[in-house]
């Protein structure tokens, strides 16, 4: 056979294969890389999406720790006034006691003081009526210069 005809034939059988190729093989093939390029596209929306949630719940989670942050902040500063007032409160308490207790030991004071100065004046006044009986030599009657003798002591 002739080199033309033998090439001629493959080349008769070159377009048969490649037109049965491109008419029962190529819709598939074109099908299957459409497909591909579907999910591979839809992988990488749904990776922007994911990228783009992801930003969106990292915002919230920062919102929501300042948030906390503020919270915290608000209940520290609550608990310090609350502390700060019952300091005030244990101290007013404190003055108050004080004050009561030093109430309460002035007024023992002035009594102590009170039956300190009647003592005395009943000690004064004994001791006037010992030493008016050794200069009188007699014996000077208590109730009769009680009131004289109070006046006495009252002076003092």
């Amino acid at each position: 056979m002739s080199l033309n005809i033998t090439l001629f034939i493959q080349g008769l059988a070159f377009f048969a294969v490649a037109w049965l190729v491109m008419k029962f093989g190529w819709p598939h093939i074109i099908a299957a890389i459409e497909d591909r390029q579907k999910k591979i596209a839809d992988g990488l929306a749904a990776a922007d999406r994911a990228k783009a949630e992801l930003a969106a719940a990292d915002d919230k989670a920062a919102e929501e720790i300042k948030a906390a942050r503020l919270k915290a902040v608000e209940i520290i500063d609550r608990a310090q006034q609350q502390g700060n007032a019952a300091i005030d409160q244990a101290k007013q308490a404190a003055v108050a006691e004080g004050n009561r207790q030093l109430a309460a030991a002035r007024a023992e004071i002035d009594s102590l003081s009170f039956r300190a100065k009647e003592e005395l004046r009943k000690q004064v006044a004994g001791l006037a009526i010992a030493a008016a009986e050794k200069i009188l030599k007699r014996e000077i009657d208590a109730d009769a210069h009680r009131v004289l003798l109070d006046q006495l002591a009252s002076e003092i």
